[in-house]
């Protein structure tokens, strides 16, 4: 009985969504015109029914109820409890219906937060998103129905995947999803400011706080997919370029650039056709995330389905929505006011070319994961596009995007005086430069290696110190005016902090980690760096729902002493007859030492033993703790009144 209520909760949230644009759309009419109210009441009546949906599938995964075809196919009775409440979205099923539940709730957050809204524009954007809930519910119920039951139902489930079944991975679906769903907000507003030919700084002001905590929750998401890839997977990196990891990074790069566009809108009434074509385009590259990983076109442990038909629907809703606003866009964005005018030297101005640069950096990486799918498509060649392409191509781009990012922050709107702002930024540009010249002369390479490794120091050097060096201007260096700093200004300065941090941490990572791959036995030892580890044998330790063998590895650095007991595993799942390697980290203040004990070899003296990979990973604790920084300054920024999320209501009741 649980389970058909999950049922006819999807089928009334279809049914509601598509009341929902049906009153706005015939409220419209001059005879119906007071029926556009009723699109309020049925979003949140939406949202409730495909909630209550959600939490019937997660009941199901919880008591492995195996009369769900979906619970059948991805958990078991051995799992542990997160990971079966984790299994409700770790399969193509059960993922659509949490994007619809966090799409309909989003549409419910419009009617809660959005009273002190014109009403025009706030009903035309609960049109837009709930004909978006319908036309992905609709996908949902019709065709990846979650809820689908077995007939007589199996006594125990096939299990999830035990790559999936990880902490991070746990939590980093719903984070990914609230920040690409959060773009949906975005693309209604856009569409309905559009309709009503109301584009100005307010419309800016309204949209900034949903791109914020959008971008933010994006944030996160992709950083817990790079921790989990990291350090489940096994291959001792963070970052593969792989198509859908591209398929998370483009809205974040689209959002990142209207991020600043929605400034220069809010504060100079400029830029209102480029920030509303960014507004459509993040939510039209997270459509585009979640077609790629349903399509059947990759192969990636990334992708949920291999089913090209529902491939083909995803695509379709894709096109159409897409299509539908760029063609308004097209037809209404010529007639928009082009607003404030502003020097070439101005913040403006540098912000201008900082989408223009994070524009061109997303049209790479657009480039670089298409090109590979449509050769594949129309010509039946088969080809990858990795690293050294977006090494030559993207890497170029972002640097001097982030070179300019410390100057514009020290530019006065309209009009501003460039030599006086670098003059304030040479203090710092001079610490960055000096931190870059002494990292470099301790590594040793190639020539253009070094080159690389200097600049990309200095480019993280200079984002810190750079930063750092604007808030200390903002209060004239005086710790008392602390106070009086507004937190959004804070939130830039975590922002941007951040992404120096990361920078530091990528650069210094990409080129001084060392690796050593070898068969190893009991007694064996093998030297990397100024690290020495020794195999001391393998034992048996058993699992909830696996059954593992523990290495136990001692490492030692180059004064003899035991700085590590690692103890990667090697695990076998009866439930799916899987067998994963377990990644042992040892974590200094900076630098991992990582270790991988993989299938059973034998080493050159005739032994037995096993694959050994060892890595020493300098400075990868920055890579993860850097977005983080990034994340938190887009929460402390979103705290601000002036940005909060509903505020203009509040205004409006006083």
């Amino acid at each position: 009985m649980i389970n058909e209520i999950g049922d006819y909760g999807l089928i009334l949230a279809f049914c509601f969504s598509l009341g929902q644009a049906a009153s706005v759309a015939l409220g419209g009419t001059r005879t119906l015109r007071g029926l556009g109210r009723w699109a309020e009441g049925m979003s949140l009546a939406a949202a409730v029914s495909v909630l209550i949906s959600f939490v019937v599938l997660i009941h199901a995964f919880a008591v492995s109820d195996f009369s769900v075809a979906n619970v059948y196919q991805h958990s078991h009775t051995d799992k542990p409890l997160l990971y079966k409440i984790s299994g409700a979205w770790g399969s193509h099923e059960g993922s659509m219906l949490l994007w619809c539940s966090i799409l309909l709730s989003y549409g419910a957050l419009i009617t809660l937060l959005g009273r002190g809204l014109p009403e025009g524009l706030r009903l035309k954007a609960l049109g837009v998103q709930g004909l978006l809930g319908a036309a992905f519910v609709g996908f949902t119920l019709f065709s990846s129905n979650p809820l689908d039951r077995l007939d007589p139902a199996p006594v125990q489930g096939l299990s999830l995947n035990p790559a999936l079944q990880d902490p991070a991975l746990a939590f980093h679906p719903p984070m990914l999803y609230l920040g690409y769903v959060g773009f949906s907000v975005v693309f209604s507003f856009a569409v309905a400011a559009l309709i009503e030919g109301r584009l100005d700084r307010a419309w800016a002001r309204w949209v900034r706080p949903w791109v914020l905590a959008a971008w933010s929750c994006l944030t996160l998401g992709i950083t817990l997919g790079a921790f989990w890839a990291y350090y489940e997977l096994g291959w001792g990196g963070w970052w593969a370029w792989d198509p859908v990891e591209n398929a998370s990074f483009m809205p974040w790069l689209a959002a990142t650039a209207l991020l600043h566009s929605a400034i220069v809108m809010e504060k100079r009434d400029a830029l209102k056709a480029w920030t509303v074509f960014l507004g459509l385009l993040a939510f039209t590259f997270s459509m585009m995330g979640a077609f790629l990983v349903r399509s059947g076109l990759l192969t990636s442990v990334h992708a949920f389905a291999l089913d090209p038909a529902r491939g083909i629907l995803l695509a379709i809703i894709l096109f159409i929505t897409a299509g539908a606003g760029f063609a308004l866009f097209a037809v209404r964005a010529p007639v928009l006011a082009p607003g404030g005018l502003f020097a070439p030297v101005s913040r403006e101005a540098s912000l201008v070319l900082n989408n223009l640069l994070l524009s061109a950096a997303l049209c790479s990486v657009f480039l670089g994961t298409l090109y590979p799918i449509l050769m594949q498509a129309l010509f039946d060649k088969t080809m990858s596009v990795g690293a050294p392409y977006y090494m030559a191509v993207f890497a170029p781009i972002m640097t001097a995007a982030l070179l300019i990012l410390p100057v514009s922050a020290l530019l006065a709107w309209k009009r501003a005086d460039l030599k006086g702002a670098l003059q304030r930024l040479a203090v710092a540009f001079g610490v960055a430069a000096l931190a870059a010249v002494v990292g470099t002369v301790f590594y040793h390479g190639p020539l253009l290696s070094e080159m690389v490794f200097g600049l990309g120091l200095l480019v993280g050097f200079w984002l810190i110190a750079g930063t750092v060096r604007a808030l200390l201007l903002r209060i004239d260096f005086k710790p008392s005016r602390l106070r009086a700093v507004p937190l959004a200004f804070y939130g830039m300065v975590l922002a941007h902090a951040g992404l120096g941090v990361f920078v530091l941490g990528a650069v210094v990572e990409g080129h001084e980690r060392v690796s050593v791959q070898q068969p190893m036995a009991a007694g064996d030892t093998v030297h990397l760096g100024r690290y020495d580890m020794r195999f001391q044998g393998v034992s048996s330790k058993p699992g909830k729902n696996y059954d593992a063998q523990v290495g136990h590895f001692d490492i030692t650095d180059s004064s003899g002493r035991l700085v590590c007991a690692a103890q990667p595993q090697r695990r076998f799942y009866p439930a799916s007859n899987d067998m994963q390697s377990k990644v042992a980290l040892c974590f200094q203040p900076l630098t991992d030492l990582y270790v991988v004990m993989a299938q059973p070899s034998v080493t050159a003296q005739g032994k037995a033993g096993y694959q050994v990979r060892f890595f020493v990973n300098p400075w990868v604790r920055l890579i993860f703790f850097g977005p983080l920084l990034m994340a938190l300054g887009g929460v402390l920024s979103l705290s601000d009144q002036r940005l909060r999320l509903g505020v203009a209501a509040r205004k409006a009741r006083a």
